[in-house]
């Protein structure tokens, strides 16, 4: 979720926009472990023990370095996983036992049958199986033949789903942005201190990140992630800063190979089954379909092979069913061959029905491009038209004064002007990074057409300040009068040439939302169709179902976080008073859509609908135009306080100042305030929520521990000492509403 780019673009230039964007720019920022450590951390957990006095699962971790897991629980299916490689002879595919019992001691086998872990998908090995019987507890184990000997996995544990129609609660918990580089799964090691009698884990994204160090957002110290291929991978940054993001297969095999050893992790995925989706980071930060965002389209980031090589090593890893799947292994070839679907749902008895949707692959790109030049008019006088009779009439006033105003730079006339916007966009765009024949190129398309002159004039005063002081005559500016209006980037909150401040993140609202629905009617909504057609359809009639809940699950928040700067009178700037979106790569992005589709839930008359979310790094319980939804905070990815602190310092305000205040010291009661419908933030902390849901009510229990602890690595210290760091907040979601337990 958070990007790599957090320094701030913004020029000295007295903008009104450019001052009231830099206020929020929030962000810009196996081995094997001692005895102790493993000793404390089983003694921390339930052990599965296996039975086979022939068998070995202490020495078949070489055999099987990841565990096992399971996932996607259906009442009479549940997909079983394993790695496992013969380490005296890695390239060979390796031929496998799988047990399945009702006992835990396998006196009651119901399935023993051989499997073979393909080397050509890194020995991982996922099966179907089937002709189970509903909400039953199953153990399974993996064995391996070798030199005469039979090494073992661990004895996981599974559940499969009740069947249609069982009146029993459901409890789960979902969880999302686990980042491995230099912080520990505590959160993790609380769940199985718990011991939660779960029917599953939901897990909203986020399960890898696929960069090793990138210190705006990522720890340098600690444990981190090796690639065995750097020469494949994408390196970022430069000198000491400099970092790799995972590129070719082998590169995303390692983050998931490297994830999976550690043993708090492991444990987790022996004891409950897993439903997961993706969001961004198992393929790329703020990616839309196969284009990344790096370099903030100075470069075209249209990365197909790395899309399809990011999605394999997640079949290969990921425990889940792919829909027409037959009982027996999975293939892999098979499921890469198609076109990508990772959405589907799932019925756990009368009361629920799950729903797991896919934010990322259909998704268009960014409303406001990252390239986009900030004088470039995005909604010129003829559309703005169409839209101006239905809005109050103070916002009419607003939009037809000179602000708003613009020329079309083309003109014969203003061709003395073209030419000077013209060099100082080269100038700039060359010190981004583009050759000057790039930037000519990107020049010729952007500084065309209509410009804002609120914005155009502001280039004008910084470069007569530059010709007075050598001595020249200064330039006329443009006059505003008699000249149409128009929206232009720049009123959204973009100041620089390439950069995720106003095109991804920290976007002035009131203006982005109009912007946002004249595209969505320009392009039949074609310009927020996060979910594509197909999965929309499937979505909207699946959500139709008979069970007591309807739970969506989204990778990205739909809860909305808005900084309203426009009522704090004691921020000393004025042109720092104006409302401000967060960060418009989750919902935020989608304000039609998401208007549009929490009306078809409405009118559609959808008994318990409720969303919940992960990717923000926050927790939050809010309604959302009356349809509750619940956000889970990171299990370890840096949290939003912990990073506002640094970007806000970064930006130039000290603690003491308002500014500081607003946005870090008090981030949970600003976001409240600006969100009648929010029961509930905490935006600096880690840890999970355990959901469950009966016939008539959800309950809702967010377990928390401070951001400061996740560096801590707790499998090293008594149990007590993790469990004090802990705190606890229950909520009940009833008819709609949120309310504190």
């Amino acid at each position: 979720m958070f990007p790599a780019e957090w320094k701030s673009a913004l020029d000295s230039r007295p903008c009104l926009l450019t001052r009231a964007t830099r206020s929020p720019a929030l962000f810009d920022r196996f081995k094997r472990r001692s005895f102790l450590q493993a000793v404390v951390a089983v003694a921390a957990t339930t052990a599965f023990g296996c039975s086979d006095d022939e068998t070995s699962s202490d020495a078949g971790e070489k055999y099987f370095p990841q565990s096992v897991c399971s996932g996607d629980p259906r009442p009479d299916s549940v997909v079983l996983w394993v790695r496992a490689v013969d380490p005296d002879n890695a390239g060979a595919n390796t031929q496998v036992r799988l047990e399945v019992s009702t006992s835990e001691s396998f006196s009651s086998v119901v399935l023993d049958q051989q499997f073979t872990a393909l080397a050509q998908f890194d020995h991982a090995l996922k099966v179907k199986v089937t002709n189970l019987s509903a909400r039953t507890t199953y153990y399974y184990r993996f064995t391996i033949d070798a030199n005469g000997q039979k090494y073992s996995t661990v004895t996981g544990r599974t559940r499969t789903a009740p069947a249609a129609g069982d009146d029993v609660p459901v409890k789960f918990v979902f969880a999302s942005c686990q980042d491995y580089i230099g912080r520990y799964y505590n959160a993790w090691q609380h769940l199985l201190q718990l011991n939660e009698d779960l029917d599953f884990v939901v897990f909203l994204g986020d399960y890898v990140y696929e960069t090793t160090g990138d210190a705006s957002f990522q720890s340098v110290d600690g444990r981190g992630i090796v690639f065995s291929e750097p020469e494949k991978a994408l390196r970022q940054g430069t000198g000491l800063t400099a970092f790799y993001a995972a590129n070719s297969l082998s590169n995303y095999r390692d983050l998931y190979k490297t994830l999976r050893t550690d043993k708090v992790i492991q444990q987790v995925h022996e004891r409950y089954p897993f439903i997961i989706t993706w969001d961004d980071h198992e393929f790329s930060d703020d990616c839309w379909g196969d284009v990344a965002t790096y370099t903030d389209e100075r470069t075209n980031e249209k990365q197909t092979e790395r899309r399809r090589n990011a999605e394999q090593a997640f079949f290969e890893y990921i425990p889940m069913d792919h829909g027409a799947s037959d009982a027996g292994a999975i293939d892999i070839n098979a499921v890469v061959a198609q076109p990508t679907r990772i959405y589907r749902d799932f019925e756990f008895g009368r009361n629920l029905k799950l729903l797991v949707t896919d934010t990322r692959t259909y998704r268009p790109d960014h409303l406001i491009p990252e390239d986009a030049y900030p004088g470039k008019v995005a909604v010129p006088a003829e559309q703005l038209a169409l839209v101006l009779p239905s809005l109050p009439e103070a916002t009419q006033a607003q939009l037809q004064s000179d602000m708003f105003a613009y020329v079309n730079i083309d003109a014969e006339e203003l061709k003395p002007y073209k030419d000077i916007l013209t060099g100082v966009y080269v100038q700039q765009a060359v010190a981004a990074g583009l050759t000057p024949g790039e930037a000519t190129e990107k020049a010729g398309s952007w500084v065309s057409g209509g410009l804002s002159l609120f914005y155009v004039n502001q280039v004008l005063n910084a470069v007569n300040q530059a010709r007075v002081a050598a001595g020249d005559s200064a330039i006329p500016l443009i006059p505003t009068a008699g000249t149409p209006r128009g929206l232009a980037y720049a009123h959204m909150g973009k100041t620089g040439l390439f950069g995720i401040q106003g095109s991804r993140y920290v976007v002035v609202k009131p203006i982005f939302d109009l912007f946002a629905a004249i595209k969505y009617m320009g392009s039949a909504g074609a310009s927020e169709g996060i979910f594509g057609n197909e999965q929309q359809a499937w979505l909207q009639e699946s959500v139709q179902a008979d069970n007591a809940w309807k739970i969506i699950v989204s990778s990205i928040s739909l809860t909305s976080m808005v900084f309203k700067l426009s009522e704090k009178a004691d921020v000393p700037d004025p042109t720092l008073r104006q409302d401000f979106y967060f960060n418009v790569d989750q919902w935020d992005g989608f304000p039609t859509k998401k208007q549009e589709f929490l009306k078809f839930l409405r009118d559609s008359q959808v008994k318990n609908a409720l969303f919940i979310s992960g990717d923000i790094h926050a927790s939050f319980a809010s309604v959302e135009s009356g349809i509750p939804a619940l956000t889970t905070p990171a299990i370890s990815s840096g949290s939003i306080k912990e990073l506002a602190g640094l970007a806000v310092i970064g930006a130039g305000f000290s603690t003491g100042s308002t500014v500081y205040r607003y946005i870090v010291t008090e981030l949970d009661k600003s976001l409240k305030e600006a969100h009648p419908g929010m029961a509930f933030v905490n935006g600096d902390a880690h840890g999970f929520v355990v959901l469950e849901v009966g016939g008539t009510e959800a309950k809702a229990a967010f377990h928390l521990i401070p951001s400061t602890e996740i560096t801590k690595d707790y499998s090293l210290r008594q149990p007590s000492e993790l469990t004090a760091k802990f705190t606890r907040r229950d909520f009940v979601i009833k008819d709609g509403t949120i309310t504190s337990a």
